[in-house]
């Protein structure tokens, strides 16, 4: 583990390190609706910004972009018996969430469908 790598709760290992997935609306991220930045827990990298965040109703923070390209990677999911775009911190490849194409049309299209628990969010005030 890096010295910039977080030590993680057991249930955060799960998810983070084992591709896991948190129960639908059990993260407290859903309801931030302040100004700020998504990082990724494991690490600390800036992810997401509050900016690109929307409600989608699936029960996990969702953002139609992330804070800068290049922030996270993708890569192919076949487990769970289906086909889908695995979403991961480019600087540790702590597992995030998903990426799927039914984002908000007018913007990307794209919904990254993201465990809050892969997450901690910075507050950046109005200064």
């Amino acid at each position: 583990m890096a010295d910039s790598e977080k030590q993680l709760t057991k249930e955060e290992r799960r998810v983070i390190e084992g591709c896991g997935t948190e129960p639908k609306f059990s993260s407290d991220l859903l309801d931030i609706d302040k100004n700020g930045t998504f990082k990724c827990k494991r690490c600390g990298q800036i992810l997401f910004s509050s900016e690109h965040k929307f409600d989608s109703g699936t029960g996990w923070p969702s953002f139609y972009d992330m804070e800068e390209e290049g922030a996270v990677k993708t890569r192919k999911d076949t487990s769970e018996g289906m086909t889908r775009t695995e979403v991961i911190c480019s600087n540790c490849e702590a597992h995030l969430g998903h990426v799927f194409d039914d984002g908000p049309r007018d913007k990307t299209g794209k919904r990254y469908c993201i465990n809050g628990i892969a997450l901690e969010f910075e507050e950046v005030g109005d200064d």
